[in-house]
């Protein structure tokens, strides 16, 4: 009897330090996620410090800078085109941008790790005097002959390591045929020769996760530059998400199915133990009679 009530009191321990420990994680069986929550885009503006507004160059690309919102990811566009992008990790961005011939309106925009953008800077206008001047802006559609630039939708491109990154490429006006040469930030480049201003994919891989720069430079058979500048994220590798599996059963559960075991077991005892009670009365009655 001694034995059968150790035995339980050793089951109601091990019981409970499996439901302690099984709570209040998931149960057996499921998988638990992590993820990133939807959040608020950035409220606070980039701004715009240099170049100062209303002021001309004769040489592109140019360089820009101002401030922004930490750890952000700020874009440049010029004329509503994207002019290029660049991490902000503590308060400050710059950048190299390439002019369009005559007026530029430069905008800053900040993006969030959600990709969300925040409001807009105050617009800085500056004049890229390669030409005579222009009455007014000019965009893709109406590029001069000698005017040359590269373009992309790529504001950046998520990615883990060992995946391949592509980047869309426009080249846009100049004289065929081009080279482009990429730069990828990772101590590597390739040299892309293009017959044509058809759009194209430059693609890469990295081996390490980071916040990555790519610079872009296009030359034509006339020796007109352009250059372009793309931010690339390679994010962390991912954790591989550890479930039950299918062909094993659960500590609790196991302990669940020894619990009737041990109440059979008392019932046992506990009937031998009352047999015996009763025998003993009998003998005692029998021989006091």
């Amino acid at each position: 009897m001694a034995i059968v009530l150790f035995s339980g009191l050793v089951l109601a321990f091990f019981s409970v330090e499996s439901f302690a420990s099984a709570s209040p994680g998931p149960q057996g069986g499921s998988v638990s996620l992590t993820g990133i929550m939807p959040a608020s885009p950035p409220t606070t503006a980039a701004t715009i410090e240099s170049p100062a507004n209303g002021q001309h160059f004769t040489t592109s690309p140019i360089t820009v800078s101002g401030t922004c919102p930490d750890q952000t990811l700020v874009v440049i566009y010029k004329n509503d085109i994207f002019g290029g992008s660049t991490p902000c990790p503590d308060g400050s961005f710059s950048l190299k941008v390439d002019l369009l011939i005559g007026q530029n309106t430069l905008v800053a925009r900040d993006y969030d790790a959600l990709n969300q953008a925040g409001p807009d800077s105050t617009p800085v206008t500056v004049y890229y005097d390669a030409l005579p001047a222009q009455g007014a802006p000019l965009s893709p559609l109406n590029l001069p002959e000698k005017q040359l630039l590269l373009n992309t939708d790529a504001v950046y491109r998520g990615v883990f390591p060992g995946q391949q990154l592509n980047v869309p490429i426009s080249v846009i006006g100049g004289t065929p045929p081009f080279a482009i040469n990429i730069e990828w930030g990772d101590g590597t480049n390739n040299i892309i020769p293009r017959g044509d201003n058809s759009t194209f994919n430059a693609t890469h891989t990295y081996k390490k996760p980071g916040t990555y720069i790519i610079s872009i430079q296009a030359t034509d058979s006339a020796q007109r530059l352009a250059f372009l500048q793309v931010t690339a994220i390679v994010n962390g590798v991912p954790q591989t998400i550890a479930s039950t599996s299918a062909g094993s059963t659960p500590p609790t559960n196991q302990l669940l199915v020894l619990w009737p075991l041990f109440a059979i077991a008392i019932s046992v005892v506990t009937s031998f133990w009352l047999g015996e009670q009763r025998e003993k009365r009998l003998l005692t009655h029998a021989a006091q009679a």
